[in-house]
């Protein structure tokens, strides 16, 4: 069923929407201030989901989609829309965030840090896909709207060496024994060395090893498998196995990983990001700094250059001890401690147990620091981190971490801005600022400060199933 409809304003996935009769209309590939023929794919009681087949009236905002993958590929959803004006987009998400999660605006809009928006994808899961019928592979990103795996040739957002091995991969699969019992090839690009990692559900034979390490040979990349679970994951040869790694030349710094690692997805904006959120946290030489899920220590190891102590808490013992020992790599051992705890189930004892810190850094999930939050909110005056920098991927849990630590904590919101780590995505990253200064007074609770996410606690808009 198609219409003519007039776009408003974009959601939070970057969907255009027009209303009718006060019913809003959530439409694929539309800009705000175009008139479009929309072909309505949903209707819901509250909602109607909808594509624009035909633009009537174009928006200035409006550029050419690059890749000959967009539309179909479920990777990007903002090709259609100029680079700066997605960034001020991402913007416009993360202030509405703050203004109707947390009832607060934004006193300071950080500048935007952003980079390359094209082959800045470092990381990736490719999915892999035999095809009886044709006899062929395919290899890429799922379809927007479903789970077969897209016929790409080429991919934008990939490193060039990345992309250009796409084509070989089908080549490489489709000649395995075990080509049907390939589901996915994961992608880690480090500064010396692109790692492959081969996930197979049937038993490598001398035959497909033999075909891994020519193509191995032939395209300078390394190859790494896994059989089972997580813990099956290893480099087909040993010798290989600390090659990967990322540099943070401003701090001297060179941090290892294995390819199922969490590491930030776009190593330009990462480098920015550590220099911005060290740069607002202001940490001077004599402060405890406090790096709470903090990971392989991707901020810990660069404010132990900066701070007298710094202690990275997260919740798993092989990120922590694998942290530990990048700090005796770096010789930074005397400087950072490491804790291993659930930050998602912590309270205000815990915290007061840890000692006093003057600042924190705080980087989570998408699904926030809500029991971090509530416990910082509850120390004493004396007990409180005078400045805190949040670092969110999900700016529903930040606005709702930011109300409590607000209105419950009396912490002050200095300033918060985006980060285009995902360019022509919807994926929000963004930063913000708080402050406690001595004598400022801490809010009594009142019933109605408690701040509560439904489908945003979990980063789905309200209007998808």
């Amino acid at each position: 069923m198609s219409e003519i409809l007039t776009i408003e304003s974009l959601d939070n996935e970057a969907r255009g929407i027009a209303r009718r009769d006060g019913k809003a209309i959530f439409v694929e590939g539309a800009l705000p201030g175009e008139r479009v023929e929309a072909n309505i794919f949903r209707k819901k009681p509250s909602y109607e989901n909808a594509r624009a087949e035909r633009i009537l009236k174009q928006s200035f905002m409006r550029v050419e989609p690059k890749c000959p993958n967009y539309g179909v590929c479920g990777g990007c959803a903002m090709q259609h829309l100029e680079p700066s004006a997605q960034v001020a987009v991402k913007q416009r998400t993360l202030e509405d965030n703050f203004k109707h999660i947390a009832k607060l605006a934004i006193p300071q809009v950080l500048p935007a840090i952003y980079g390359p928006t094209w082959g800045y994808r470092f990381r990736a899961r490719l999915s892999v896909r035999y095809v009886r019928k044709k006899d062929s592979v395919l290899i890429g990103f799922r379809e927007r709207r479903g789970s077969y795996v897209v016929d790409m040739k080429e991919c934008l957002v990939l490193p060039k060496s990345v992309s250009d091995l796409l084509l070989p991969l089908r080549q490489l699969i489709g000649d395995l024994t075990i080509k049907e019992a390939v589901p996915q090839i994961e992608v880690a690009v480090g500064d010396e060395c692109i790692v492959l990692a081969l996930r197979h559900m049937e038993p490598l034979i001398a035959e497909d090893i033999a075909k891994l390490e020519a193509f191995a040979a032939q395209y300078h990349v390394v190859w790494w498998t896994q059989a089972k679970g997580p813990d099956t994951l290893k480099p087909l040869h040993s010798e290989d196995e600390h090659r990967l790694a990322y540099s943070l030349p401003q701090f001297g710094l060179r941090m290892h990983y294995k390819p199922s690692d969490f590491t930030q997805v776009n190593y330009y904006i990462n480098r920015s990001l550590i220099a911005k959120a060290l740069s607002l946290l202001a940490v001077q030489a004599t402060d405890r700094v406090a790096d709470l899920f903090c990971g392989l220590g991707n901020f810990t190891l660069p404010l132990a250059t900066q701070a007298r102590e710094v202690v990275g808490i997260e919740g798993s013992s092989t990120l922590t001890d694998r942290a530990l020992a990048a700090a005796r790599d770096h010789h930074l051992e005397t400087k950072t401690k490491f804790s291993t705890l659930n930050l998602f189930d912590v309270d205000v004892e815990w915290l007061r147990d840890l000692g006093y810190f003057d600042r924190m850094l705080i980087d989570p999930p998408r699904e926030g620091a809500f029991a971090v939050a509530k416990a910082l909110a509850q120390l004493q005056e004396n007990e409180r981190p005078k400045r805190i920098v949040y670092v969110s991927c999900n700016p529903a849990t930040l606005a709702r971490d930011a109300g409590v630590l607000v209105k419950q904590g009396g912490y002050r919101l200095v300033s918060a801005g985006v980060v285009n780590m995902f360019p022509h995505t919807a994926h929000v990253e963004s930063i913000a600022v708080f402050e406690w200064h001595e004598g400022d007074q801490i809010p009594e609770p009142q019933a109605d400060d408690e701040i509560l996410l439904d489908d945003a606690t979990t980063g789905e808009a309200s209007t998808d199933e």
